[in-house]
């Protein structure tokens, strides 16, 4: 399993982590779990606005698939006004997981 994370950091001036879970869960999550390999997401966030953001997936081809096709641009473009700075990118190989099998939210 692979894993590809984004750390960002929501604009609390201007915005709230909530505000960006919303437009998140509206506009990137489906056209996720239409891409092949996708096996979920992690969303994590602090009371400040700093987030990470850990998308899972069975291979890393698949992870970084969307790179080249401007998926990940459109995506971020959505959260331009959120954002205090452009998010950081890097991929990783999962691995070991020991996490619950339930979803929150």
């Amino acid at each position: 399993m692979y894993s590809r994370v984004t750390l960002v950091e929501v604009d609390m001036m201007r915005s709230s982590v909530e505000e960006a879970l919303e437009l998140y869960r509206e506009n990137v999550l489906p056209h996720l779990r239409e891409q092949e390999g996708f096996q979920g997401v992690v969303l994590m966030a602090t009371p400040e606005g700093k987030g990470l953001v850990a998308s899972l997936w069975e291979t890393a081809d698949q992870a970084t698939a969307k790179e080249d096709t401007g998926f990940y641009p459109d995506a971020i473009a959505q959260f331009l006004t959120l954002f205090a700075a452009p998010p950081g990118r890097e991929s990783y190989e999962v691995v070991y997981a020991d996490v619950p099998a339930v979803a929150v939210g």
